[in-house]
C-alpha cells in the first residue's frame, strides 16, 4: 500500500477477516482513529493497517478492548510497560494452566486403565491441580510399553 492509497472500510476489514462493524465499533471505543471521510465514506492508511493489526494481537493475547485502548492511549512509556507487565505475568499464568491440561490430555491418550478417573497417575496429577502447589513439579510418568492390569495403571 502506498502513503498515497486509501481503502474503504469493507476492504480493511476483509484484509483481517472481520465484519465492517467491528472497526466502526473499534472508531467508537477509540481503539481506531476515525478515517478521513471521502464523498461520506470512510476511507482507511497504512496507519489504520497497523492499528487494527495491533488490536487483532493484543486481543490474541488476551487483552480486553479496554486494556488494549489503556495501552494505546498510555500517557508514556512507564505507565505503557507497566500495563504490558501485568498481562505478560497473566499470560504466563495462562501458560502453565494450559501445559497442565496438556499433561493431564496427553496422559489420558497413553493410560491403559479402562476407567482412566481410577488410575492413580491420574489422580495425582488431578490432585496436585487441586491443592495450591506448582504444576510443573508434578510430572506424568508414562510407561506405554507398560500396563499394570492388577493395580488398573497405565
Amino acid at each position: 500500500m502506498k502513503s498515497t492509497d486509501s481503502m474503504r472500510i469493507g476492504e480493511l476489514a476483509e484484509r483481517f477477516g472481520l465484519a465492517p462493524h467491528v472497526l466502526r465499533h473499534w472508531e467508537s471505543m477509540g481503539l481506531l482513529t476515525p478515517a478521513a471521510r471521502v464523498n461520506g465514506r470512510r476511507r482507511y492508511t497504512r496507519d489504520h493497517v497497523i492499528r487494527v493489526m495491533t488490536i487483532i494481537r493484543a486481543k490474541a493475547g488476551g487483552l480486553s478492548l479496554e486494556q488494549i485502548r489503556g495501552v494505546l492511549d498510555a500517557a508514556g512509556r512507564a505507565e505503557r510497560r507497566a500495563l504490558l507487565r501485568r498481562q505478560h505475568e497473566e499470560l504466563g499464568r495462562r501458560l502453565e494452566e494450559i501445559a497442565a491440561s496438556k499433561r493431564l490430555i496427553e496422559h489420558l491418550m497413553e493410560c491403559g486403565a479402562d476407567d482412566f478417573t481410577q488410575c492413580p497417575d491420574y489422580r495425582r496429577m488431578v490432585e496436585s491441580a487441586a491443592w495450591p502447589r506448582n504444576l510443573q513439579d508434578e510430572a506424568c510418568v508414562i510407561d506405554p510399553g507398560h500396563v499394570d492390569v492388577a493395580q488398573g495403571r497405565g
